[in-house]
């Protein structure tokens, strides 16, 4: 692996014809091809960590990381946020937002830097936001990155009902719950072979808190309801030329390792990799190989995929 390069980028924000306001961080040589990262629910765009940021920029890619809306400095929408038990029975409101808005709203953002074609990755929610955004804008999209994510059909990538208990949890109310509760569901969901780094972690917990905008239980509640306003997507997927690389652990309790093939079926010629012992998250000892898979594919963009299994 390349050397890694310190990060060091502030908040940048653009305001989009939508009248959102998409917060994002720029990294790396502008003249360097472009990434675009895609955190997951309820995450903000230092959820992807200054180790793995780096990491990609010294492999030579400029690295564009956002806030989505309803999360960060982002705009949070004006809207109500569904109850619980609309949660559960997956009953959107009617004025709920859809995947497709926030895929329109990175888009936004590449428009409002000037980016034309763009290498993708994108995590859990992440990762659907942007194989949305390869499905219905191809022009724009060099490659594919789906980690752990899954296509919206119900029978498959369905969390554990271990999993689901802890979601089901009160939301935190101030920064000291909000970080009790990452660890909580961190250790769940982080598998058995990739342990997380106490300290680290509630590090990116507090730091998330703190750059809220608005209410992170509504916003995470908003974002919940575009996914499942969203539904299945496995015909849309199927519309995806663009090399695609599908990586997802083994051991994951939020979104079952079936939800990774079930993509890799919908996207012609996806490439498959299968972390052993990797949950939901990607911890420090995962940066190196995660970061040079993801590279490595962005820099063969046009080859034919295969189903790799890495040890």
């Amino acid at each position: 692996m390349p050397e890694t390069s310190a990060v060091e980028s502030a908040d940048q924000y653009a305001t989009l014809p939508s009248g959102m306001t998409i917060c994002f961080r720029d990294h790396g040589d502008k003249d360097d091809p472009a990434m675009l990262l895609i955190a997951g629910l309820g995450e903000d765009l230092t959820f992807w960590t200054d180790t793995f940021v780096g990491s990609l920029v010294a492999h030579g890619f400029r690295v564009v990381a956002i806030d989505n809306r309803d999360v960060g400095q982002s705009t949070f929408v004006a809207s109500p946020p569904p109850g619980l038990w609309r949660q559960i029975a997956a009953r959107p409101r009617g004025d709920a937002y859809a995947l497709a808005d926030m895929a329109q709203d990175a888009v936004g953002v590449l428009d409002h830097l000037g980016i034309a074609r763009v290498h993708l990755a994108g995590r859990s929610m992440g990762g659907m936001i942007a194989q949305t955004i390869a499905a219905t804008a191809p022009e724009r999209v060099l490659s594919l990155a789906s980690l752990y994510s899954t296509t919206g059909a119900r029978k498959v990538g369905r969390p554990a009902l271990s999993t689901i208990r802890l979601l089901a949890a009160p939301p935190a109310r101030n920064r000291t719950a909000a970080v009790r509760a990452h660890l909580r569901l961190t250790r769940h969901i982080a598998g058995t072979g990739h342990p997380i780094d106490d300290a680290a972690e509630a590090a990116i917990a507090a730091r998330g808190w703190d750059r809220s905008a608005g209410d992170p239980a509504a916003g995470t509640a908003r974002q919940i309801q575009a996914i499942q306003r969203s539904g299945d997507r496995t015909a849309q997927l199927s519309m995806i030329t663009a090399p695609t690389l599908v990586i997802h652990g083994d051991r994951d309790p939020l979104v079952h390792p079936s939800g990774g093939a079930a993509t890799v079926r919908a996207i012609r010629s996806a490439q498959h990799v299968v972390i052993p012992g990797m949950g939901h998250h990607l911890p420090e000892s995962l940066v190196d190989p995660v970061s040079t898979y993801i590279a490595q594919h962005a820099n063969r963009v046009g080859e034919g995929g295969s189903h790799v299994r890495i040890s």
